[in-house]
């Protein structure tokens, strides 16, 4: 679904921050993508959201060079690609269910067939009791489960996560990592960006460490 072939990375004229990347995302894989704060995870994981153009090397996603992707292209692949940033982008004029109906409201697609759908995302999210309330009244971790739920609402092809625990007790964090997986046997690719090895020790998955920009393949 996703390959990188010797992709490298640069901001102006500054060093490489990644440097000949390789690696694929294979249909229906569970993958966590691990390394110290500033190694890229980030950086990474913008690339593979078609958000960044690198410098250097292949990047292949469905199957399409992403180099030669129109806008329009780019954005009908994305919306194949969910996404959770460690930011949340949350929309604050939405409310939470607004927020978390978004991607479906961009596909064309009308409430009522939704409707039923992101409330129980929601309430299986913690987050039933809040769907209603803006952004900003939201908690630190109830940001994060919104910004999870949106990404998922879609069913994507990929997921892409950062740090999708770090704001949660470990409860709630293996209860997510379980939707996740529920989701992953659905049929869905996930790669989660961590530097969590508590939790991840806790799953039988491929490792992508990434250190001083150089990628490390564990199967």
């Amino acid at each position: 679904m996703v390959r990188f072939e010797n992709v490298g990375l640069r901001y102006g004229m500054g060093p490489e921050v990644l440097r000949d990347v390789t690696f694929g995302i294979p249909a229906r894989s569970f993958q966590f993508l691990t390394g110290p704060s500033g190694a890229g995870k980030t950086t990474l994981l913008r690339l593979l959201f078609l958000s960044l153009r690198p410098t250097r090397g292949l990047i292949s996603i469905f199957g399409r060079d992403a180099a030669k992707l129109d806008p329009n292209e780019t954005a009908a692949l994305r919306q194949r690609i969910g996404i959770v940033f460690q930011d949340f982008r949350l929309l604050d004029h939405l409310s939470t269910y607004e927020n978390v109906a978004l991607p479906l409201r961009v596909q064309g697609r009308e409430e009522a067939s939704y409707r039923a759908e992101v409330s129980e995302l929601l309430q299986w999210v913690g987050l039933g009791e809040r769907m209603h309330v803006l952004p900003p009244v939201l908690s630190g971790g109830e940001k994060q489960r919104a910004a999870i739920a949106r990404a998922l609402i879609s069913r994507p092809e990929i997921l892409l996560a950062d740090e999708p625990t770090g704001n949660v007790d470990p409860s709630l964090a293996r209860r997510l990592l379980r939707l996740f997986l529920e989701l992953h046997k659905s049929g869905t690719s996930i790669l989660i960006a961590t530097h969590d090895i508590a939790l991840m020790d806790q799953f039988d998955a491929r490792r992508l460490v990434i250190n001083q920009g150089r990628l490390t393949v564990y199967d």
